[in-house]
């Protein structure tokens, strides 16, 4: 596939799913290039789920249109479709051997067995399995599996391949180590994919633009950086990554600048996103823990008490209570950390540049 081509592997517009008065996606729209990493991110229940569905052809939309490479899919069944779908739980054939396994959909297909065995070989070879073809499933570990499942879509060069949670059933240190491959094999292989996952770590990591979903809607539609540095909505900032909230009264404006009075009188500053602030408007400053930084005092933006320091191998992430909220922040171990007792105080400040404050 060629990232060059102009029209979008998948055209969505204003898709709608409804069960009974609910709508499960409402009036969703997007484009999704060629070649591309495009991950949908969103809690349970916000419906990426049900979404995905109506990309498979599984579920019919309501209202809207799906299309991809142009060509109109609302009434297409999903064994028509150019589309494969890799499941949480793989379903892979416990009786058959890898090839076999690889090899059930060319043969559905009626592809001839010289030419099975020739794609079955060279897929195995692109995800790293050359010599499995004649083992079972159950001799293989838990990553290998998984590859085997993403091969048995890939052989059938499809247009999409759309991925429904793959790594949510692997322990944490497989699941680390299967972003980063199944990243290197999107590129490899050039297929298009559509993921859809809660977790946003997985998100972040393996995509080229992600989608965070809430209620139905797309919140916010971007590339991971901007998600997290330049969020648009509450939503967003809270979801992505972790993130400290503080509530306060607008006292004034310069330029893309808001100053915040908090209840204690102590005044903050952050970058003015989403809807327009007015003095006197209550609004909400959002600011990363490792934004945060010790300053001596008369620098700080926030005095407040240690609560408790915890050890995280090259950073420290400090519990502190200030002007009425808890804060976290993520400090190096340069030292200064290590002397911050409990009930200690401290000064805290950030760049307003990297603080965002959005109309309460």
């Amino acid at each position: 596939m060629s990232g060059g081509d102009a029209t979008p592997d998948l055209f969505c517009d204003q898709l709608v799913r409804r069960f009974g008065s609910h709508a499960a996606v409402d009036r969703v729209s997007l484009d999704v290039p060629a070649g591309s990493f495009f991950s949908i991110l969103g809690p349970s229940g916000c419906g990426k789920t049900t979404l995905l569905r109506m990309l498979a052809g599984f579920d019919r939309p309501d209202a809207g249109e799906i299309r991809i490479r142009g060509e109109r899919m609302n009434e297409v069944p999903p064994n028509r479709r150019p589309v494969n779908m890799v499941f949480q739980h793989l379903a892979l054939f416990p009786t058959m051997t890898v090839g076999d396994n690889i090899g059930y959909g060319l043969k559905r297909r009626k592809v001839p067995a010289a030419e099975r065995r020739q794609r079955i070989a060279r897929v195995l070879e692109q995800v790293g399995l050359p010599d499995l073809a004649d083992r079972q499933p159950a001799q293989l570990s838990g990553g290998q599996r998984q590859r085997v499942a993403l091969a048995r879509c890939l052989v059938l060069e499809p247009t999409l391949l759309l991925l429904d949670e793959p790594l949510g059933a692997l322990d944490l240190k497989l699941r680390e180590q299967m972003k980063v491959e199944l990243k290197h094999l999107q590129k490899a292989f050039g297929t298009t994919f559509v993921y859809i996952t809660h977790d946003q770590s997985e998100a972040m990591v393996m995509s080229d633009r992600v989608a965070v979903m809430r209620q139905g809607r797309f919140e916010q539609v971007a590339a991971p950086e901007t998600l997290y540095r330049e969020p648009a909505t509450p939503f967003v900032a809270g979801f992505v990554g972790d993130n400290n909230r503080l509530r306060g009264e607008v006292s004034r404006r310069e330029g893309e600048l808001a100053y915040l009075r908090l209840a204690d009188g102590s005044e903050v500053c952050g970058r003015i996103a989403g809807d327009a602030l007015e003095a006197g408007a209550t609004a909400d400053l959002f600011v990363r823990p490792e934004s945060l930084m010790l300053s001596p005092e008369g620098v700080s933006q926030l005095r407040g008490r240690v609560i408790t320091t915890l050890f995280d191998g090259a950073n420290s992430r400090v519990e502190a209570s200030a002007a009425g909220h808890t804060l976290f922040a993520r400090l190096p171990q340069d030292g200064s950390v290590g002397q911050l007792a409990a009930d200690a105080s401290l000064n805290l400040s950030w760049d307003p540049r990297r603080a965002t404050v959005f109309a309460a």
